[in-house]
């Protein structure tokens, strides 16, 4: 149901989610004390590679909160377009902190190869430079939270 959703416009999808009450403190996901079921088992890493072989960027982006562009600031963003010099970076960086901190192996080579893919569709050149740089950032110099 969630790939079709997807395909529908769905922008956000929770991954390894838990609805038990203290289903975050503990290593094992229990299920005997669940809310409701999610029906979906996997973990994050797996839920991130998956969306990645169906062409989809995951991205772990909340600057538009951050930094204040809400409600009718983000919506003057959204109208220009000009939205797109902020998301597609942003996201591109943001996967990167996840790929460097937490993705296996495979997935993290896969997540890079995509983002190599993605620079190359910044539009801008100084936003697609900043966006390397700041991609470089990350996984050299071990910065995080940078975003535009």
């Amino acid at each position: 149901m969630r790939e079709k959703l997807l395909t529908l416009g769905i922008s956000q999808i929770s991954g390894a989610s838990r609805t038990s009450v203290g289903g975050y403190t503990q290593a094992e996901r229990p299920h005997d004390s669940e809310q409701f079921d999610v029906s979906d088992q996997r973990t994050l890493d797996e839920v991130v590679l998956w969306l990645m072989k169906l062409g989809f960027i995951p991205s772990f982006c909340t600057a538009c909160y951050r930094e204040g562009r809400t409600g009718d600031r983000f919506m003057s963003f959204c109208k220009s377009g000009q939205i797109l010099n902020y998301c597609h970076p942003n996201a591109l960086v943001t996967l990167a902190e996840y790929l460097t901190d937490y993705a296996k192996p495979d997935t993290s080579q896969k997540g890079f190869a995509l983002i190599e893919r993605e620079l190359l569709k910044v539009e801008d050149e100084k936003r697609r430079r900043q966006c390397a740089e700041a991609i470089s950032a990350v996984v050299h110099k071990g910065e995080r939270d940078l975003r535009f």
